[in-house]
């Protein structure tokens, strides 16, 4: 907080930090409340039917996803900082959350949904820990290659596990090739009923989407295909339906805080957290582009703590912030958050009062909406892109679908974390040094590998660094300019170091680079540097670097560098021997 700032100013800085619709409520315009209602409708329509749809995810009550809707919504409207993002029941955390429960309680056991509730709350007080430690750089470990591999084997992993709801058959537990062979071994027992009645949704979610995508197709399928059920009789058959969905508001349920229990749930919890952040700070970004504002990534962990802490105590499953939602809201022309607080008033009206319309929706239509939520995230030409930019990028999204399609999905994103953390620490272990020529005609210096017009100084070689210079990567740098060395034709007597790219450079680094440099000076070869930055300049004083090579050897410009080599020259020729 800055000191000089008045008294009276500090409480309301404090204030709107931590309720950042004191921000723009106070600036609101009258000319936006229509859009933000009609966004609202637009919102609540998406989200009654997908949150019932989605509670077959996680493998509770339909009703439990109609529980989820409104305490998220009212409290990320008041807490968050994006303007437009909408906060909601989510495929991908939600089959994380069914994998982590169903390890400890059997599905559609009470058990299994209190422990979903508890989740919930676990959930939330992560988000609320992490944002209080500021932590909110830690979404920057899931590359996007790892993020869309894990979307790409979650569709899969997903849609197996739907299809016997859309085929009216039993299904199975195990990875996703058990589920895809139990499938194919029990076809022949699928219901025609539930079969025609789950394709005909899936494809009218296609159409829809494709033909009016400014539709609400969820909502427009989820209401036909109870009044179709209804008419035709499709309930007696064979065709599943929701049943009897108590009316009213929930009650206040405590989760089952168990030491033991929290200590299973955590590892998923912590899954889901790392998952959803990256997921909901994405959405964030992307409605920032189009609505403004700007988006503070600590303060967007804070505002999921309440959403999902409120959400389980009411009975409902966790939630994080969704770009498909967002993207509806976007659409209907949202200009704030109050389309989110007229959603929630929506979707409190519809638990009070409109329950008893959702009793005979048919179970094939659920998955049908789910499966069409899927397909709507799988992006396999991103993929194909991703084969042709980068093979090793590519071989880890492959890496994550596999590791999900086989070992589950937790594993799959925890293996796909590891790896790119694995691929940082080799990427910047090993600096990509060069050889550096001028460019003819321009003062740039350029690697010679790609530029072979790029010329080059007789006994000066230009080196550029690659990288920061630490423990791990000095090593890898001394044998990259010592080969470059012993390459160079006639042999070079003086090294110029480019270190534009080095912003730090460790205690380790230093020292092994001033035993470098003497070694150099042994054999007659001098030193010198360029673009140094002024704080890593500094520890090469302290380090004795700057002594060794002389305080008039570190240049401004590469070009200074090279023309100090050639005034050298010079001398040494009118002199008849090198001075050092």
């Amino acid at each position: 907080m800055n000191p000089g700032m008045p008294i009276a100013a500090r409480p309301a800085s404090i204030a709107l930090r931590l309720l950042p619709v004191l921000g723009w409520l106070p600036c609101y315009r009258r000319d936006w409340l229509l859009p933000d209602v009609l966004a609202g409708l637009a919102v609540w329509a998406v989200m009654v039917p997908e949150g019932m749809a989605y509670a077959g995810i996680l493998g509770v009550p339909p009703v439990m996803g109609l529980y989820t809707l409104v305490p998220p919504l009212i409290a990320y409207a008041l807490l968050g900082t994006s303007r437009l993002l909408v906060v909601g029941p989510d495929t991908a955390t939600g089959l994380i959350s069914a994998l982590t429960v169903g390890a400890i309680a059997t599905q559609g056991t009470a058990e299994f949904n209190v422990l979903t509730s508890t989740l919930a709350i676990l959930i939330g007080a992560f988000f609320l820990l992490f944002g209080a430690l500021r932590m909110g750089w830690v979404a920057a470990f899931i590359p996007t290659p790892v993020m869309r591999g894990f979307i790409e084997g979650l569709a899969c992993v997903t849609i197996i596990g739907q299809l016997p709801h859309l085929l009216g058959i039993e299904g199975t537990s195990g990875n996703f090739f058990t589920k895809l062979w139990f499938v194919v071994q029990h076809l022949p027992e699928a219901l025609l009923t539930p079969l025609l009645t789950g394709s005909l949704s899936l494809l009218a979610m296609l159409l829809l989407r494709r033909l009016v995508p400014r539709t609400p197709a969820a909502l427009v399928v989820a209401v036909a295909a109870t009044i179709l059920v209804g008419l035709l009789g499709g309930e007696a058959a064979g065709v599943s339906v929701v049943g009897e969905l108590p009316s009213g508001l929930p009650h206040l349920a405590l989760p089952k805080f168990d030491v033991a229990v929290l200590q299973e749930l955590a590892p998923g919890a912590l899954a889901i957290v790392l998952v959803g952040y990256a997921e909901a700070l994405g959405g964030a970004k992307a409605a920032a582009v189009q609505g403004g504002g700007d988006i503070d990534p600590n303060q967007e962990l804070i505002a999921h703590g309440p959403a999902n802490i409120l959400s389980g105590l009411f009975g409902g499953f966790l939630v994080v912030g969704s770009l498909s939602k967002t993207s509806v809201a976007m659409a209907a022309g949202a200009r704030t958050q109050l389309a989110n607080l007229v959603a929630a008033v929506f979707c409190f009206l519809t638990l009070v009062f409109l329950t008893p319309l959702f009793r005979g929706m048919p179970h094939p239509a659920l998955a049908a909406i789910v499966i069409a939520a899927m397909l709507h995230l799988s992006r396999p030409k991103y993929l194909r892109d991703l084969f042709a930019r980068s093979r090793w990028e590519f071989a880890l999204a492959a890496t994550v679908v596999a590791a999900e399609l086989t070992l589950g999905v937790p594993h799959g994103i925890a293996l796909g974390v590891v790896l790119s953390l694995l691929m940082l620490i080799y990427l910047t272990s090993h600096p990509q040094g060069a050889v550096l020529g001028q460019l003819p005609g321009i003062e740039a210096y350029r690697d010679t590998q790609r530029h072979p017009e790029a010329i080059t100084f007789p006994g000066l070689l230009i080196w550029r660094a690659g990288g920061d210079l630490f423990f791990a990567s000095i090593g890898h740098f001394d044998e990259g300019l010592k080969a470059a060395l012993a390459a160079s034709r006639p042999r070079a007597k003086r090294v110029l170091l480019d270190a534009d790219s080095v912003n730090f450079i460790d205690t380790s680094a230093c020292d092994a680079l001033l035993n470098f440099i003497k070694e150099l000076q042994s054999q007659g070869i001098t030193f010198a540097f360029a673009r140094v930055r002024d704080e890593v300049r500094e520890r090469m004083r302290l380090g004795g670097v700057e002594a060794a090579v002389g305080s008039n050897n570190f240049h401004e410009r590469v070009t200074d560098g090279v023309r100090a080599w050639q005034q050298q020259e010079k001398l040494d020729t009118v002199s008849g021997g090198p001075r050092f």
